[in-house]
């Protein structure tokens, strides 16, 4: 009797399982199996650079008058030869502090107090008092360090206008309050200045208000949140481009009030409480724990030496620039971020808006004038901001 023949393969069902050789491995599925959920890539370092959409609003140009209010100003700043401080800390102005002096710093002291020239002057000059007495230049990381060991403070991305973003976490608040909690907000505020965009001179504050398993009370101190409201509004002045505030309970509310006379005006039309984050941080620069899709997670031991690294690799490149243009007071920091755009004196001795370009060499020197001029009515286009590892990013028009 013939033996039975076995059917020939199907050569079509052995393509199929084929395609389920994983690596010599036989996959099985049944009628259980349930594909494996994608894992999100998890963020413990800042971020680099800003979304590939970003645009950097432009800079709204001078009227003649602020021009000549802003020269007024630089020639008195040029011809600071000392700084007053307590104690020992007074002495020649320093080029640290010379290159602090920037023309956006110097307009933003301006655009504070509403123009007037004698003010912003004296304003100028207080901050760099206040600077040394407060050594804000002789805070160190390793100082900080236990400070944000919870990530209370976080510097992570950009918003759709190029801020850097600011988180403040006070349900992760870990020590007493003490002098050097105000140090930490000064030292994280120097670091987000750090990574700030050529052209965008401003930050973005987001807080999270949400309590955590150890502390409920997410309320900062009255003498404290004073203390801090003081020096930002005076020593940063201009600088905060939004605070969009989330997950306020009723208590926090209260704080709020109450510090509420203490806030400038100006300052508090820009916080926002409530809302969609998302429709001012894009998703994939905006932290999960804010309504945003980036997850990230705070390692301190990975994140913290990380974000040193990236803001000195930063501060040397500006101060390698500073240097290389002739040490000016009164420099673009549009040029010393690495913005597409020439010194405003110096070795590039190219003049902006007919202004006059101090020189530097150790000390202050005579001035350097202009010998550039830009034709009447020269149609100048907007600079065009690249940031490194980023799409092209163009001011808009």
């Amino acid at each position: 009797m013939a033996a039975a023949m076995e059917p020939a393969p199907d050569s079509t069902l052995e393509a199929k399982l084929d395609d389920l050789n994983i690596e010599g491995k036989w996959v099985q599925f049944t009628k259980d199996t349930k594909p494996e959920p994608i894992t999100p890539e998890v963020v413990a370092v800042p971020l680099s650079s800003p979304s590939a959409a970003t645009i950097i609003p432009p800079v709204p140009e001078l009227t003649t008058e602020q021009h000549t209010k802003y020269d007024a100003v630089l020639q008195t700043v040029k011809l600071w030869k000392e700084v007053a401080a307590k104690e020992d800390l007074g002495g020649p102005i320093t080029e640290d502090e010379c290159m602090w002096l920037t023309r956006e710093c110097i307009l933003r002291y301006l655009r504070a107090t509403k123009w007037i020239v004698a003010e912003a002057e004296k304003r100028l000059s207080d901050t760099l008092t206040w600077r040394r007495d407060f050594g804000v230049l002789g805070l160190t990381a390793d100082h900080m360090s236990p400070e944000n060991e919870t990530g209370k403070q976080v510097l992570l991305g950009y918003d759709i206008a190029g801020r850097p973003c600011h988180y403040l976490n006070p349900g992760r608040q870990n020590t007493a309050p003490s002098h050097r909690q105000v140090e930490h907000l000064v030292f994280m505020v120097e670091r987000v200045l750090d990574l700030g965009l050529p052209g965008q001179d401003t930050l973005a504050l987001l807080v999270n208000f949400k309590a955590s398993k150890s502390r409920t009370n997410t309320s900062p101190g009255i003498g404290i949140a004073r203390e801090i409201l003081n020096i930002l509004q005076i020593h940063y002045p201009e600088r905060l481009g939004r605070a969009l505030i989330i997950n306020m309970p009723w208590i926090v509310n209260g704080f709020f009030k109450l510090i509420s006379p203490f806030i400038d005006p100006m300052t508090r039309e820009k916080l926002k409480f409530g809302g969609d984050m998302r429709s001012h941080v894009p998703p994939e620069q905006l932290w999960n724990e804010f309504q945003g899709d980036l997850v990230f997670e705070y390692d301190h031991s990975l994140y913290w030496p990380a974000l040193q690294k990236m803001c000195e690799e930063r501060r040397l490149a500006k101060q390698e620039r500073w240097v290389k243009a002739g040490k000016i007071i009164g420099e673009s920091e549009f040029y010393l971020k690495g913005g597409d755009a020439p010194s405003i004196g110096g070795s590039a001795a190219h003049a902006q808006n007919g202004s006059e370009a101090l020189a530097l060499d150790g000390n202050i020197s005579n001035a350097v004038p202009s010998t550039t001029e830009e034709p009447e009515n020269a149609t100048v286009e907007p600079p065009q901001i690249v940031i490194q590892d980023a799409s092209p990013i163009k001011a808009s028009s």
